[in-house]
């Protein structure tokens, strides 16, 4: 069974769906026709009793494996923001509706996530049964650096982070070696890069593949990481655990600590805007099932696009510069509105959590609330 789309490979190989993501030139960053294609296949595949378990990795110019998604299409997003297309709004309806298939996908499914695993790529394996990492692990949700918000469920996954992790992830887009993501519980174990393709290969040879037995071999290939801690948690979670983002900068740059200069550096660099936007969503989400933060994530990204509030245009809202600045232009000079995160108000920050749409209309209306 195939679903016909050249940049997301499937095949079925004994029990097993294997799914090989196939943009390497963007590094796997997921289009509209991507997000179509995995949705369809999934739904398949839950429904097929000959196909036991989902296997999905990405892939390089030098074949399978090296770079797992590094999010969505921004480029597109950046043109449908300058021209007013609308199509985004149906690329993020059903890439969070994926991401929910995914969560509750009742077959085992094991993300080889290897290499970039950014943004979207996290939406779709954040829900995994089994999150595989290696050395080339280089993982994090960077939104706020160009004007966004860590989507895709990150609000339920970053807010599950131990302590203020979360905040700290989302507001400084900090990415996370093997190590850091398992001590964090964004992946579960460590594979070595050379034992990928064998294990790939391992679970075509799965004649009868219940989680059991998934279990079982996936365990033969894990490998010990290096726990070092590279990072003070004490420190994140006494920062982050303020009850403001001007005071988590305040408290920063009051510490003396390398850590802390380094951080306020970066905050001071991200948009003041969403940094905002982001350290509510976190705050909101601890107490929201994904379904619900879903939905919330789908009205932040509509006011993303389409500030009213704030009497913007597409054309000048934080992810146009954002983007603009740090992938189109590539200056990394974007003129945040406001430039300072002390000129942030409440009435710029909480339209974003209202719905445009009534309950019966809302476009994730039918994902299940107690997922």
């Amino acid at each position: 069974m195939t679903f016909f789309c050249a940049e997301v490979q499937t095949q079925v190989r004994g029990s097993v769906g294997f799914i090989t993501l196939n943009r390497p030139n963007a590094l796997n960053a997921l289009t509209l026709p991507m997000i179509r294609a995995l949705t369809a296949c999934l739904l398949a595949w839950r429904e097929d009793d000959k196909v036991q378990a989902v296997a999905i990795r990405g892939s390089t110019k030098a074949g399978p494996f090296g770079a797992f998604c590094a999010g969505g299409d921004i480029r597109f997003f950046h043109q449908a923001l300058l021209s007013g297309d609308p199509t985004p709004e149906d690329f993020f309806t059903e890439e969070y509706t994926l991401n929910l298939l995914i969560h509750t996908f009742p077959k085992p499914y094991i993300a080889f996530m290897d290499g970039v695993v950014m943004g979207g790529g996290m939406g779709i394996s954040q829900g995994a049964s089994h999150r595989l990492v290696t050395s080339r692990t280089k993982m994090a949700m960077p939104e706020t650096t160009i004007g966004l918000f860590p989507d895709v469920g990150g609000g339920f996954f970053l807010s599950r982070c131990p302590g203020h992790a979360g905040e700290w992830l989302a507001m400084t887009g900090t990415p996370l070696d093997a190590s850091m993501a398992i001590a964090l519980g964004l992946a579960d174990q460590a594979v070595a890069v050379d034992q990928l393709q064998p294990l790939w290969d391992a679970l075509a040879h799965l004649e009868h593949c219940d989680p059991l037995q998934v279990n079982s071999l996936v365990a033969t290939f894990y490998i010990a990481v290096n726990s070092g801690n590279i990072w003070d948690r004490d420190q994140i979670d006494h920062c982050f655990s303020m009850d403001s983002v001007s005071a988590i900068v305040q408290t920063l740059e009051q510490d003396s600590s390398s850590w802390a200069a380094q951080t306020a550096s970066l905050l001071r660099q991200r948009s003041p805007l969403m940094l905002h936007v982001a350290f509510e969503q976190i705050r909101r989400a601890r107490h929201l099932t994904l379904a619900q933060d879903l939905r919330m994530e789908r009205d932040l990204m509509r006011h993303v696009f389409y500030p009213q509030h704030l009497v913007r245009r597409g054309a000048q809202t934080e992810a146009a510069e954002g983007i603009r600045a740090l992938v189109i232009d590539r200056d990394n000079a974007p003129k945040w509105q406001p430039p300072r995160i002390e000129d942030v108000t409440p009435d710029m920050v909480l339209p974003f959590f209202s719905s445009p749409w009534a309950p019966h209309s809302h476009p994730l209306r039918g994902l299940d609330v107690t997922a």
